[in-house]
């Protein structure tokens, strides 16, 4: 435990100091209050109540395993800092939890942490042979292994097509449906070997790794991650406090859609067109603070 969170603490978080200097403004209020949605080792948090001396945390992840570790890391802060074990679609319940009903600033960094890419028996990695896991939450029940080799084709063809945009989708879910047949999957070496079989050869020379694309869709099923992301928005929004700030980081298209249509949706009026005025309950909630998406340079892992 000593060494992991070691090279938790050492890893920069993306886009660091873009973050703290963005949500740093809302945070310079007396009793302002940061919520950071996916805590992880806590080194935004860090960077964040460091920066911001008045301003206290609520941090919510779904991992007991990352609390644990950003709870070390974050302890200099002493009562500053309130950890809640929870999915951050659950903001508003653990905002209720807190006795708080608006805050001032929000942040979702939807990439996986470092802790548990770095963690084999976690089974996030196609480099490396580990068990089909792939839970963001250890106490669920749902593991990759159970979507590979309970799912039907039909289904299987569905979420890789949807949450891995793979075009070889039912080619894959078939050669999955009649290698378990042989032999249930348990380990990513076999699913990696039957994904590099079912994709053509000409595609395997481009567009990376055969196994990414399904590999991105089994942890997003098994995580519920997009149904979670659709519950976030809105409750995050809403939890904002006048002149409060919301950043997401995103780290593929599918959340890249649905955060900026969100973030749209919110930031116009939806008042019938030539009143003259806007009324109140037809106004913008938002207003947006960036010219579109941001990407980190190339110092940044």
């Amino acid at each position: 435990m000593e060494q992991q969170g070691t090279r938790a603490q050492a890893h920069l978080p993306v886009m660091r100091a873009r973050i703290t200097e963005l949500l740093a403004v809302p945070l310079a209020a007396p009793d302002a209050v940061y919520v950071d949605c996916t805590l992880g080792a806590g080194g935004h948090a860090e960077a964040i109540l460091t920066a911001c001396p008045s301003a206290s945390l609520i941090g919510i992840d779904r991992d007991p395993s990352a609390l644990e570790l950003a709870a070390q890391r974050l302890a200099r802060f002493g009562d500053r800092v309130a950890l809640f074990e929870a999915r951050y679609d659950e903001l508003a319940d653990v905002l209720a939890e807190a006795g708080r009903r608006r805050v001032q600033a929000i942040l979702a960094d939807l990439g996986l942490s470092s802790m548990q890419i770095d963690r084999v028996e976690r089974g996030f990695a196609y480099s490396v042979d580990a068990p089909l896991d792939m839970r963001m939450d250890s106490t669920q029940d749902l593991t990759a292994a159970d979507v590979v080799n309970t799912y039907s084709v039909a289904d299987l063809t569905r979420i890789l097509r949807r949450y891995g945009e793979e075009r070889f989708a039912e080619r894959i879910a078939r050669r999955i449906a009649a290698a378990r047949a042989d032999q249930p999957f348990s380990s990513s070496a076999r699913l990696v070997e039957v994904l590099t079989q079912a994709i053509p050869a000409a595609s395997r020379k481009t567009g990376g790794h055969p196994a990414k694309r399904t590999f991105q869709a089994l942890r997003i099923e098994v995580n519920a991650e997009l149904e979670s992301l659709e519950g976030l928005l809105p409750a995050a929004i809403a939890a904002l406090a006048p002149g409060g700030r919301f950043a997401v980081l995103a780290y593929h298209s599918l959340e890249d859609r649905l955060v900026k249509n969100s973030m749209r949706e919110a930031s116009t009026d939806s008042a019938p067109r030539g009143l003259p005025v806007v009324p109140p309950r037809f106004a913008a909630q938002l207003r947006l603070i960036t010219r579109g998406a941001e990407r980190p340079d190339s110092r940044e892992e």
